[in-house]
């Protein structure tokens, strides 16, 4: 998002919506991008989205995360290390810290 561009509307009910990472963390933006589309994929309600379109879409972002290997996987786990260790800085809850912590693992990201 651009810094002059408004800001974004509040998501509606039912919406999950992973917290904006700050830029300084240095976390990968396409990594973000496929956080942010995984919670909002995997989290949100049937009233905000198709739950067999949201599951197949979901399946696409983790089959192209396990394509992962060599320097860049090792980055992404670099990354979703600083994540969860910014997480519990920040004091998110605990089952927000822990998806950040078994996240690679829990979708078979191995490399």
């Amino acid at each position: 998002m651009p810094d002059d561009a408004p800001p974004p509307e509040e998501a509606p009910d039912g919406a999950a919506v992973f917290p904006l990472i700050p830029d300084e963390l240095g976390v990968h933006p396409l990594l973000l991008a496929a956080l942010h589309a995984y919670v909002f994929l995997e989290g949100s309600e049937a009233t905000v989205l198709n739950p067999a379109v949201a599951d197949e879409a979901m399946n696409y972002v983790v089959g192209y995360l396990q394509r992962l290997d060599g320097d860049a996987l090792r980055r992404v786990k670099e990354d979703m290390a600083t994540l969860a260790g910014f997480a519990k800085a920040e004091k998110w809850p605990k089952q927000q810290v822990r998806f950040l912590q078994d996240f690679l693992k829990d979708n078979g990201i191995t490399g």
